[in-house]
């Protein structure tokens, strides 16, 4: 059974991180073929029905869909959107976008997380460095992932690569604990001191998503009550994995 850790971090076995690899795998084959779609002239909701498609196929649930009231399978960012946009068949991809992805896949109760930034088409060289930077801030994290470091330190590793890169954090959005609930402890800043907050323990499982930005820090909430953009209209990318702390080290469960 799935136990708890400092009252409220759960757990878990190695036979339900097993479990979690099966629905990370799902929820990576619909991010990557969702990916592979994008191109311009495509809507949103084309993008997201792609997701859905891959995940009932599998014989899983879109997480997302109906989470507090949610409308999506898939959350789709163009450019500014930082996080949950609602996908819609009158928004289109266009050359020159930055276009984030973000999907959930359940499976026998369990969740997996992650997303992806890529280009449609072609992008200018700051709209490429901000994707390649988030990227390696998001593994830079994961390196982090091991038993007995304190969380701080995966927040400090992405905060310096994105830091160094003259690229804005996202500072109210977090990566956070991921199980059989979507949102569990512990949140996870993008930014944060070494040696600092939850000792990190083998059975922890968090989803790590690096929010950068061109420009600064902060992000204001649209009118549809679910899409954060950023609030100086620069193009910001999230990428994340859901992550496994394990004896052996970091083990990335959204992977195919």
């Amino acid at each position: 059974m799935s136990r708890f850790f400092r009252s409220n971090i759960i757990i878990k076995t190695a036979a339900e991180i097993d479990q979690m690899r099966e629905s990370g795998a799902i929820a990576a084959r619909a991010l990557r073929l969702a990916c592979e779609a994008v191109e311009p002239g495509i809507s949103t909701a084309e993008i997201n029905d792609i997701a859905e498609a891959v995940i009932r196929e599998a014989g899983a649930h879109p997480t997302f869909l109906g989470f507090q009231g949610f409308p999506g399978s898939v959350c789709a960012n163009i450019n500014s959107e930082v996080v949950h946009g609602i996908p819609s068949k009158k928004v289109k991809l266009c050359y020159g976008d930055v276009f984030t992805i973000d999907v959930g896949a359940t499976y026998k109760g369990w969740i997996g997380d992650n997303a992806n930034t890529v280009a449609v088409g072609q992008v200018d060289g700051d709209s490429q460095k901000l994707i390649d930077v988030t990227r390696a801030a998001l593994y830079a994290g994961i390196e982090q992932c091991v038993p007995d470091n304190r969380l701080g330190d995966v927040s400090h590793a992405i905060g310096i690569v994105g830091r160094a890169a003259g690229l804005g954090i996202i500072q109210t959005l977090v990566g956070h604990g991921v199980g059989k609930s979507l949102h569990e402890e512990p949140s996870v800043p993008n930014e944060g001191k070494p040696g600092k907050g939850p000792i990190l323990k083998a059975g922890m499982v968090i989803a790590i998503e690096p929010m950068f930005t061109l420009g600064g820090d902060e992000v204001v909430l649209r009118n549809d009550g679910w899409t954060y953009v950023t609030s100086d209209g620069s193009r910001a990318a999230q990428i994340e994995h859901t992550v496994a702390i394990t004896e052996d080290g970091p083990l990335i469960l959204t992977q195919e």
